[in-house]
């Protein structure tokens, strides 16, 4: 996973509370023409439904991006979803610029754009699609799934391969520093320059791994549970830099923090360059035919486009050395 977000990719998001079966089909949204964000699910009524799912479709030869699950015939819009005709996408609440903008299901960011995407390739409208508030930890932890599939800026990584599937990737992640202006870290124009500083980032996250693989600080960094508890750390100076993924760094210092700036970014991790996926259930029969439709967006240009629009362009930002 990549730097956490400044509430974009908190595992601390508020969860909305579950309902019972009677709350599961909302009505839909006629301000926006599609359906807003449901509440989970109840797990015992899903793993029936994974279940039917998967009997229900014959699996074909081979896996999707995973190599595990087999996938069912891509027959648009009538896939073995949790519910007949309706595709359920997952994604934490509250949810924030550049990845959504305003609520998940208003087609605006990156993220969101992309999800109504992969809708538009698998065969579902708009009005055919739901969203449901699953936090961030939740949506990697083996079990039965409240979504078809979810996105929210996942780092595809070999350890939650064990617990889910990933579609192929829809983004390429470099990791950047971020520091108050006139701190000594944001005068930093190498690598070695910022052993010195104290350095901060979400836990568990491909950030952190970043400072350790990339700077290799001088002494340990500090870890904090969500990105807005770095934020304040380094506007009270507790910190002397962040390590976020760049669009993140874009939002944090366009939006956020008045004072902060994007030092520069960091360069390749030699474990491999981070990439977000859509997560599936392990073994899920969508896989296959998820990862058809995010290799279709890559090969038509779209998700090149939908960067472009929701997402800053990085070429003026330095790579650090």
């Amino acid at each position: 996973m990549a730097g956490g977000r400044s509430g974009p990719r908190s595992p601390e998001a508020h969860a909305i509370p579950r309902s019972g079966l009677e709350d599961q089909l909302d009505q839909v949204n006629p301000s926006r023409g599609r359906r807003p964000l449901r509440s989970a699910r109840r797990y015992a009524a899903l793993a029936g439904a994974v279940l039917a799912g998967v009997a229900a479709c014959a699996p074909q030869d081979g896996g999707g991006a995973d190599g595990g699950g087999g996938s069912a015939a891509c027959e648009p819009g009538a896939l073995p979803t949790l519910e007949e005709g309706v595709l359920t996408i997952g994604t934490d609440t509250p949810a924030y610029p550049p990845w959504f903008t305003d609520e998940p299901s208003s087609g605006e960011g990156y993220e969101s754009a992309v999800a109504y995407a992969v809708a538009e390739e698998l065969g579902y409208a708009e009005e055919n699609v739901v969203w449901e508030s699953v936090t961030f930890n939740n949506a990697v932890q083996p079990g039965p799934k409240p979504y078809d599939f979810d996105i929210n800026q996942f780092s595809i990584t070999e350890e939650r391969r064990k617990a889910v599937d990933f579609s192929s990737p829809y983004y390429d992640v470099r990791q950047t520093v971020v520091a108050m202006a006139g701190s000594e870290a944001a005068g930093a124009e190498s690598l070695e320059e910022l052993k010195k500083a104290d350095l901060g980032a979400q836990v568990g996250t491909t950030s952190l791994d970043a400072i350790d693989e990339a700077i290799g600080p001088d002494t340990d960094p500090q870890v904090f549970n969500n990105n807005d508890d770095a934020k304040k750390a380094l506007e009270n100076e507790q910190i002397g830099a962040l390590v976020v993924d760049l669009p993140t760094a874009f939002y944090i210092t366009g939006t956020e923090l008045e004072d902060a700036e994007i030092v520069g970014q960091l360069p390749p991790l030699e474990s491999g360059g981070e990439q977000f996926g859509l997560v599936l259930d392990k073994d899920s029969p969508l896989t296959g035919c998820v990862t058809a439709a995010v290799d279709a967006l890559h090969g038509s240009g779209t998700l090149a486009d939908l960067e472009r629009k929701w997402l800053s362009e990085a070429a003026e930002v330095p790579e650090l050395s």
